[in-house]
């Protein structure tokens, strides 16, 4: 057995983090990413999945959509949905012949005829979930995801694209001449795969896909974390993410609750504020009894570059 562990190849760990715009996610996943590189030793990347991009302005330094390194054992990525729109739309422009056949097969749904695929940012970020899913380049990989209505469509993509599949591979079979076609139609093929897509590519990406969602529900491999404030509307949208990702069988390990007034009794308004903010905690530790949850005070200066992402990472990682 103890033969059998050493051999093991090291398992990427996945960190997701989401939650309401302006809730400070961004600057979580990126304190989360300093904390494990430099006090954790671990090799880490993290992706920014957000079209808005706050990432660069967290770190202080221009990243892009090549994986810079920012620190020893610290790399980073920003996903650059336009890219990866034009990249699809390459693909698909020279068949736009030959899509009238899709109407009606329940795939015109995926996408419009104008060669545009709709929700091209949770794409692209669930093809790079896919490409590092086996990699085991990385010891932790962490998704800054956007705000809650995307990271929810991000987490319907793998049911999306195995129906999807599904009916490719029933096509497949009605129209085999069409084999280079449904190779474009593709974003998720490897590089090594023929471009005659026929159906053992095709059941390929399925099982790639079927990993996919194992991995998500894996407690050991995937983690989640909700970032919110003490305030009513993001307390309502953490709710119906926890509910969609219990349904999804995503595990959700801490809340994070930011912006947090720290005590000033010289301060009426402060006073009056942080009242209301610590009815609204004990309201979100109510709500949330199986999950871990780390306070975070609200900070006087915009939180941006390392110094400042070193002292939210002690905050939130001091249990």
């Amino acid at each position: 057995m103890v033969l059998q562990k050493l051999k093991r190849k090291k398992e990427t760990i996945f960190y997701f983090f989401s939650g309401k715009g302006g809730v400070g996610k961004t600057s979580m996943a990126a304190a989360t990413a300093l904390w494990m590189s430099q006090v954790k030793k671990k090799k880490t990347l993290i992706i920014s999945i957000d079209p808005a991009h706050s990432l660069a302005d967290s770190v202080d330094t221009k990243v892009g959509d090549e994986i810079k390194k920012l620190k020893n054992n610290l790399y980073a990525l920003e996903i650059d949905p336009a890219k990866s729109m034009g990249e699809y739309k390459e693909k698909l422009t020279p068949q736009m012949d030959k899509i009238s056949f899709l109407k009606g097969s329940g795939l015109d749904d995926m996408f419009d005829i104008a060669g545009i695929t709709p929700g091209i940012d949770e794409l692209a970020a669930f093809d790079k979930f896919l490409q590092y899913m086996n990699s085991n380049d990385y010891d932790v990989i962490i998704f800054d995801t956007a705000p809650t209505g995307h990271a929810l469509r991000f987490l319907s993509l793998p049911d999306i694209l195995d129906s999807w599949i599904g009916k490719m591979l029933k096509l497949r079979a009605k129209f085999s001449s069409m084999t280079n076609m449904f190779k474009k139609l593709l974003p998720f093929t490897k590089e090594d795969e023929t471009p005659n897509m026929g159906t053992d590519q095709l059941d390929g990406i399925k099982e790639r896909i079927k990993q996919a969602k194992i991995f998500l529900s894996d407690p050991e491999r995937t983690h989640f974390t909700i970032v919110m404030i003490p305030e009513h509307m993001s307390i309502v949208e953490s709710e119906m993410l926890m509910k969609t990702l219990d349904e999804y069988k995503i595990p959700v390990n801490r809340i994070i609750v930011n912006q947090l007034i720290p005590e000033n009794k010289s301060c009426k308004f402060c006073t009056d504020k942080r009242k209301i903010q610590q009815e609204r905690l004990k309201s979100i530790k109510q709500k949330f009894p199986k999950q871990e949850i780390a306070e975070v005070e609200l900070f006087k200066e915009e939180v941006v570059g390392f110094d400042a992402l070193d002292m939210i990472a002690k905050k939130i990682n001091s249990k």
